[in-house]
């Protein structure tokens, strides 16, 4: 006992008391640390899982037990998130020591399912020191490490109840297991190379096992070889970054011609920066973002004279850079000592594969050499990519180490409600009590494998929790395979506007934050999402809050020739946006005679006020790209075009006789088509307009309609440019804006707003 805890010494008649807590203390190391505590305040009593809580009776001297339960919450381990439910007193018992019980089922269970964590600084240590027993084992972990969404399969979080129930523990590991002072002491996942999972690679010229493993996928990835390795949450196809041989073939193999690859970086240096800054810039709050325990994809601007190649990231400026989460992650990178391209092992759009059959069945074209494991996967978790905009990091990818992302909600829910999201960058909620939890991102939701997943996710989500959802939210789009889905189950349907959706997540968000309500104006930009009219909304801005809000403002509408192929095609809104602008003599990368014919007609030219087209558009005029390979393309070589000084320009208000105030983009054009103005200079001052936009429709509705708050949501919002612009401006003009913060932009978030929309207008 130190001397702090000496002070608390005061002879008294002993008493017991009851301590229920929840939040995040399952698989964190909780029970152990309560262990430890009540040895060192000298108290006797009990430690038990109850399913998502924890039960603690101590008995003692009443200033030990003061100091203990101050200590509960204060010194909680470093993963631990607890919550005090309830403290009282009961009846004084004398018992002979403090112990820590079985688990226990209960049926009222609080449930907080942990996500997956990095490889902590004693496990690295252990990992890499000569003589250890686990020297240089890839599934080293502990308490405070290793894998925990992944490898649950049900509740109370035991070893029989994840997927490493298959291996039965060593002695020295259920030594470790047992004893309540060891760091290991009921670390689920624990293992050592005598009882655990191993590697084995596969190639077609055979098998290599354990650590040959490791040593073998090293030369084949030095050889200029493309190599499927399995992680914590699913595969990653990984190359040597600095061969652009290896990554044109990665390309071609996959069918990616375009699409940024991540990159892992080898720890090198104190803070593991080392090899990162050599080829990216890296700012105070990029660099802790990188080592935080999420352990994101986070895009980061290229060096002038950085060596990577180019088709990285064909035409951007910004790379998507990690660091080693996982052990075997340390080893391999430690051993190649560059940087290898760490990009999802899936088709693309669908889900991170998990299974050691399946990949080498589906990616078979791509590689054929596998490194594999043989700890299965319950769920797959892709990596989280994040992006600092206007000074905090912004979640694009909910994923790894990021989800189950938990939320409590300002309000109770009627019932049990499960949220389904939208068609892309699909992900599910879950909300009931005060609590909302948002799942990893699934995906988008064209093949059958990412709806199995969806499914997949959406019962272990019921599972897990102990909850049965007595109502469904979707998209107010029927065609959604999400939307159909929902309508299947026999359950009470909410169809909510998909805008509506976007600026509820962003209006819930910061009410929880910050306990605040009020009226809000959001500008809600993104590709096309279904809007009251029967339109293709993405440029507008509602007033009002969750539950009612208003359309109050729009950008001008176009029609897209050919309908959804203009997602694929920014060509076309290229043109579209001349034909309503009165350009005819444009070049086309097409005969467009049918299509204008088409358009002039109104045949398969839906109207959209979609911001997310009207980048498309530009950059096709800007002559930039014509023709997409991957969703968002052209607006991001739109931003990344963008440089210099420019002129905002000042787009035009009009009001109609309902009060829906319009913004036209048409002046727009013209300067887009100014060939003997620079590229970059057109990019910019189209960037600088449409933020100079928002700000003028904000005081315009203003005047008239006050509000309290702005803010910016959707997915044109990622980009960094326009929003810092949009910021910035709204600031000075003095508006108290906002970006989402915890949640996407895109629609990754729109599932948590779908809850937060149907529970304030229909709960």
């Amino acid at each position: 006992m130190n001397a702090k805890d000496q002070q608390v010494v005061e002879r008294t008649e002993p008493e017991a008391r009851r301590w229920m807590v929840t939040g995040r203390v399952q698989g964190v190391g909780f029970r152990p640390f309560v262990f430890r505590l009540a040895q060192r305040f000298h108290l006797t009593g009990r430690v038990q899982n109850l399913s998502g809580q924890v039960l603690i009776e101590a008995a003692g001297e009443k200033p030990m037990l003061d100091a203990f339960g101050a200590a509960l919450l204060a010194e909680a381990p470093p993963l631990a998130q607890p919550e005090m439910i309830c403290v009282e007193r009961i009846s004084y018992r004398k018992l002979d020591r403090f112990e820590i019980v079985l688990s226990s089922a209960v049926e009222a269970a609080e449930i907080h399912i942990p996500p997956d964590y990095f490889l902590c600084d004693d496990c690295k240590r252990e990992m890499q020191t000569p003589g250890d027993r686990r020297y240089r084992y890839p599934f080293i972990n502990c308490t405070q490490c290793g894998p925990r969404y992944t490898l649950i399969t049900r509740l109370p979080y035991d070893r029989l109840n994840t997927t490493m129930a298959g291996f039965e523990l060593c002695s020295a590991c259920r030594a470790e297991y047992e004893n309540p002072f060891d760091r290991r002491f009921h670390a689920e996942p624990v293992a050592c190379p005598a009882c655990g999972p191993q590697l084995c690679l596969v190639t077609p010229s055979g098998h290599v096992e354990r650590a040959a493993a490791l040593a073998a996928c090293v030369s084949a990835l030095r050889q200029g070889e493309i190599v499927a390795v399995k992680g914590i949450g699913g595969y990653h196809m990984m190359c040597d970054a600095n061969n652009g041989t290896a990554v044109g073939r990665l390309r071609a193999n996959k069918q990616r011609p375009h699409k940024p690859l991540a990159l892992m970086f080898p720890w090198r240096g104190a803070d593991g920066m080392e090899r990162v800054q050599r080829e990216l810039e890296i700012d105070a709050a990029a660099r802790v973002l990188l080592c935080t325990p999420m352990r994101p994809i986070v895009l980061l601007r290229r060096r002038m004279d950085s060596t990577l190649p180019e088709s990285i990231a064909p035409g951007l400026r910004e790379i998507g850079a990690m660091l080693p989460y996982s052990p075997l992650h340390h080893l391999l990178l430690d051993e190649f000592n560059n940087p290898v391209v760490a990009t999802s092992g899936n088709i693309s759009g669908e889900p991170v594969m998990t299974d050691n059959t399946e990949v080498e069945k589906r990616l078979g074209n791509v590689t054929r050499i596998f490194l594999h494991h043989d700890r299965p996967i319950a769920r797959p978790a892709d990596d989280p990519v994040m992006r600092i905009i206007a000074g905090k990091a912004r979640l694009i990818r909910a994923g790894r180490g990021v989800a189950p992302m938990e939320l409590d909600f300002p309000r109770l829910f009627a019932q049990p409600v499960l949220a389904v999201g939208g068609h892309m960058k699909n992900s599910v909620a879950l909300g009931w009590g005060r609590r909302v939890v948002l799942a990893p991102h699934i995906g988008d939701l064209d093949a059958p494998r990412s709806l199995a997943v969806f499914e997949q996710v959406i019962a272990d989500f019921q599972r897990l929790y102990g909850v049965i959802p007595q109502a469904i939210v979707c998209d107010a789009h029927a065609g959604y395979a999400s939307s159909r889905w929902a309508a299947q189950r026999g359950l009470p349907l909410i169809r909510v506007w998909h805008h509506h959706a976007h600026a509820s997540a962003l209006a819930m968000e910061h009410c929880m934050e910050r306990h605040r309500g009020g009226t809000w104006l959001i500008f809600t930009w993104d590709g096309v999402g279904l809007g009251e009219d029967g339109t293709l909304w993405g440029g507008e801005a509602l007033h009002g809050y969750p539950g009612a809000w208003r359309r109050a403002a729009r950008m001008r509408p176009f029609r897209l020739p050919g309908g959804e192929r203009a997602g694929r095609e920014p060509w076309r809104s290229g043109m579209s946006l001349c034909w309503e602008s009165g350009i005819d003599d444009q070049p086309c990368v097409a005969d467009a005679t049918l299509l204008k014919k088409a358009w002039k007609k109104k045949l398969n030219a839906p109207v959209t006020t979609a911001v997310g087209r009207l980048f498309d558009g530009a950059a096709s005029l800007l002559g930039l790209i014509d023709k997409a390979s991957y969703e968002g393309q052209a607006g991001m070589y739109l931003e990344s075009a963008a440089a210099g000084n420019a002129e905002a320009m000042d787009l035009p208000l009009e009001k109609d006789a309902s009060g829906l105030l319009t913004a036209d983009w048409k002046p727009l054009i013209q300067a887009l088509l100014q060939g003997d103005v620079p590229v970059a200079q057109r990019a910019m001052q189209f960037h600088m307009s449409l933020a100079r936009s928002i700000v003028a429709q904000a005081q315009y509705i203003h005047a008239s309609t006050p509000f309290d708050r702005v803010g910016l949501t959707g997915g044109v919002f990622q980009n960094k440019l326009l929003a810092e612009l949009a910021a910035a401006q709204l600031a000075a003009a003095g508006f108290d804006a906002h970006l989402p913060e915890r949640l996407p932009s895109n629609d990754g978030g729109i599932a948590f707003g779908q809850l937060a929309e149907a529970e304030c207008a229909h709960g």
